[in-house]
């Protein structure tokens, strides 16, 4: 009996043990989403949410902000404000200052030339016989958040990245991803670089031969609705406003009959964004998508609206209609999504990189202080004041990004010198609010979040000697039309919508920045944070 009644106990502790470890099993058992989508919707202000929301449908920009998760106060730290700053930051969770993609261009002193953000010379085109495919993320130094999904998977998530614009496409899927695809002019087509492949995969190739730019441009731009009922924007003729590529700045805009740079003027229209929709699909169906066991990254940029909006500036119908006609594209994708993915399998996010001021011209006309100064001028009227007051010739070497390269032909004992020439001449101008030296910024005389964002710009490598700030409304460019990069909130406040997987429906009017995005990516997919990192988890947002 006794034996009996040991073997009983025996026999129970290993049966409470079993189930105890199936249940702790089951406990552990990290629950995580088909597909991340990662949306950017080139030059996108905040404001943009609202402004035209009256015509939104309940299904593109409205599902999300209604459905999910919004920070309306999501700010950009540092500078400047530009393209390829913004999706590297949104990506890596890091600032100029340490991922190393200071804006779109940058001036090397030691090679004495200008470097593009993803420029590659070791690398060719896949799918083009022009240099368009020489490109690569080789000049990023950090990870990115789908460079830490794929190591963590051991690389068996998938990750693809697209835009018309190769930095939009290559710097947001990073150093590990399956591919990046962007548009060429040359030939109206998706291509890529040697740097993710050797050719094109049969399912970007059947898509290139629909030659869908063709079909587009052949139906013209109209206004989606009768142009007199675009209340939020300005009349559809102003002298402030650029000429598209298609010939004139008022609508129709005709595309059918366009010969030089037929494909380039795709990009200067809503069907741009049109062919990225359809670009996405087809990855997602070609790459299957959202269809293994892991989790799998598609991050999508939207270039035609920088491309409008440069033209054309915040308050024209061409900005409008391009808007609106996102929005209902956004209603259709997403109702895509839940047919191929699944309602509830998928995590998305919306966001942007950078804002836009508005023209100018456009503000003058309604009694608000504003100008614009080319930088290009600056450069001869600076050296010519170093040389005036310190007999010292071409001291300056470049100015790029609204910093001054001064020439390493200048000697260190003679340095601070030319320096404080230059923040002297430099403040002298109506238009420059502020200039400082960059390699001492800390005891620079500015209030502290100018300070900050000037910080996190900085990279000791890679930029300039002194950082030179405008007036508020106050933009460097010519007359016409707008552009962006200061710190201002019409560059630096930009929506941020979450939707999806592990998601909270809500919103918080908490101050949020674009480096918490990765951070927050992180947290919900229960991966390391990328390895220049330094956001904040939204905690909020999650489940």
């Amino acid at each position: 009996m006794k034996k009996f009644y040991f073997l009983f106990v025996c026999l129970s502790i290993l049966v409470c043990s079993s189930f105890g470890q199936i249940n702790r099993a089951k406990k552990t058992t990290i629950n995580k989403p088909k597909l991340v989508i990662g949306m950017v919707v080139d030059q996108m202000r905040w404001d943009f949410l609202y402004r035209y929301a009256d015509r939104y449908t309940t299904g593109g920009f409205k599902r999300l902000m209604n459905e999910g998760y919004q920070c309306n106060n999501t700010f950009i730290n540092y500078l400047p404000s530009y393209t390829a700053p913004g999706h590297t930051c949104i990506y890596t969770g890091s600032v100029p200052a340490i991922h190393g993609i200071v804006g779109n261009n940058w001036y090397s002193t030691q090679q004495h030339k200008m470097l593009y953000c993803t420029e590659d010379s070791t690398a060719n085109s896949v799918g083009s016989l022009s240099d368009a495919g020489k490109m690569s993320p080789n000049n990023l130094w950090t990870t990115t958040i789908t460079d830490e999904l794929r190591l963590a998977s051991n690389f068996r998530s998938k990750v693809i990245g697209i835009a018309l614009k190769d930095r939009g496409a290559i710097l947001p899927a990073g150093h590990a991803a399956n591919a990046a695809y962007w548009y060429d002019n040359t030939n109206g087509a998706f291509i890529s670089s040697t740097y993710y492949m050797k050719q094109l995969p049969d399912w970007l190739t059947q898509f290139n031969e629909k030659k869908l730019p063709d079909e587009y441009l052949k139906k013209n731009w109209y206004t989606l609705y009768p142009i007199a009922t675009y209340k939020n924007s300005s009349a559809d003729t102003k002298p402030y406003e650029n000429k598209l590529p298609q010939g004139k700045n008022t609508f129709p805009h005709i595309t059918d009959d366009i010969v030089k740079d037929k494909y380039g003027a795709l990009r200067s229209s809503p069907y741009g964004n049109t062919l990225t929709i359809e670009m996405a699909k087809a990855a997602i169906e070609g790459e299957k998508l959202g269809q293994s066991d892991e989790t799998d990254f598609l991050t999508i940029s939207f270039s035609s609206t920088d491309y409008i909006g440069h033209a054309m500036g915040p308050n024209s119908i061409e900005a409008e209609d391009t808007y609106l006609r996102l929005d209902k594209e956004l209603q259709d994708f997403f109702t895509y999504l839940d047919q191929t993915v699944g309602v509830g399998q998928y995590t998305l996010f919306l966001t942007a990189d950078h804002g836009a001021a508005h023209v100018p011209g456009f503000l003058t006309e309604n009694n608000i202080l504003a100008g614009n100064h080319e930088d290009s001028a600056l450069l001869k009227e600076l050296n010519a004041a170093v040389a005036k007051d310190l007999h010292i010739n071409n001291a300056i070497e470049k100015i790029m990004n609204s910093q001054v390269y001064i020439s390493d032909g200048v000697d260190k004992g003679s340095l601070t010198a030319v320096k404080n020439n230059i923040i002297n001449t430099l403040i002298h101008y109506p238009e420059i609010a502020m200039a400082v030296d960059l390699a001492n910024v800390s005891n620079a005389s500015i209030p502290e979040p100018i300070k900050k964002m000037i910080v996190n710009g900085y990279n000791q490598k890679l930029s300039g000697d002194i950082q030179y700030l405008y007036k508020p409304q106050w933009i460097d460019g010519a007359s016409k039309g707008t552009t962006h990069g200061s710190w201002n909130p019409y560059d630096t406040h930009i929506p941020l919508l979450w939707y999806g997987w592990g998601i909270n429906k809500g919103k918080t009017n908490k101050e949020t920045y674009m480096t918490d995005i990765a951070a927050t990516l992180a947290a919900l997919l229960k991966i390391q944070m990328p390895s220049g990192c330094i956001g904040h988890v939204i905690e909020e947002a999650m489940k």
